[in-house]
């Protein structure tokens, strides 16, 4: 082959390997039993069904109508109730993107500031998940999301028969508009990106906050929960919350030692990267340290 179109050859092949790796991967039609009315639909991103004898709960859809309709073929499997909900822990796409898939009767719920973030950078985030590969250009093609049926400032509970879900607003961590719902007599906890078993929190500039992070997970604690149903990765129990405040804690600690040492927040995102790599094997997206420690030094 001449050297020239060899070389074209290998571009294509590595341009082809990272359009695939930015495809969001797709819901499967399947569902994990978690409690006695709580399953979840493992995947990106774990959706949660909250079944009761008069209502339904969804929460998240999964990245564009598609996936969405996937999700209600699962929920239509596990439920007969005729009243459908749906919210979403927060506004990303790949949680919100989906809700065109469901039947048009289904109640959307969601807080007051995610609606407003929504509102002022869904459309934004749809068009950049786009351009990410052919995928997901299929996926999201024409998304728009609608308007909610009801917003809540603080908390509101939903009775679905034989089952309660309180959804609430406890400020700001992942996003400004972080939602978590916690299922009684279950003793389940759905808290979306706030807690997650051995990943690297992702604060992103203009969204979230470590400071306030650490102060929705103290409001977390209380509740003491049994099952755990994060947005991303594994399953767990309510011991994942303790190990989410102790991470956040060392780096935010570490970060400030650094900061206040004169380290740049560059210099520190690196040392900490090396550093937490080692301290913390197992956890993934340590790619994200840098920005966390960004984010300490921008709060301090």
């Amino acid at each position: 082959m001449h050297r020239t179109s060899a070389l074209l050859a290998v571009s294509l092949i590595i341009a082809a390997i990272a359009e695939a790796q930015n495809n969001m991967p797709l819901v499967e039609e399947k569902a994990t039993r978690v409690s006695d009315h709580v399953y979840a639909i493992v995947g990106f991103p774990n959706i949660a069904v909250v079944v009761g004898n008069r209502s339904t709960l969804v929460v998240d859809t999964g990245l564009g109508p598609r996936n969405g309709a996937t999700a209600m073929r699962v929920v239509r499997k596990l439920s007969s109730a005729q009243k459908l909900f749906l919210t979403t822990t927060h506004f990303h796409v790949e949680h919100t993107a989906g809700e065109a898939g469901f039947p048009a009767d289904t109640i959307l719920i969601r807080p007051a500031v995610q609606q407003q973030e929504a509102e002022n950078a869904a459309d934004a985030m749809i068009a950049r998940f786009s351009t990410m590969s052919a995928q997901n250009r299929e996926l999201l093609s024409g998304v728009k999301l609608r308007a909610p049926d009801m917003v809540f400032d603080r908390e509101v509970t939903l009775e679905l028969g034989g089952v309660t879900a309180r959804l609430m607003w406890l400020g700001t961590a992942h996003t400004k508009g972080d939602e978590v719902i916690f299922v009684e007599p279950d003793s389940t906890l759905i808290p979306g990106d706030i807690v997650q078993d051995r990943l690297v929190p992702r604060v992103n500039r203009d969204e979230g906050s470590p400071k306030s992070w650490l102060a929705v997970l103290d409001k977390l604690e209380p509740l003491r929960p049994r099952y755990i149903v994060p947005d991303h990765g594994a399953l767990g129990d309510g011991s994942l919350i303790a190990k989410e405040r102790a991470f956040v804690i060392d780096l935010q600690s570490r970060a400030l030692a650094l900061k206040h040492q004169g380290v740049s927040a560059k210099d520190a995102g690196k040392q900490l990267t090396a550093e937490f790599s080692a301290k913390y094997p197992g956890w993934s997206n340590m790619n994200l340290v840098e920005s966390f420690v960004e984010r300490v030094y921008e709060e301090d």
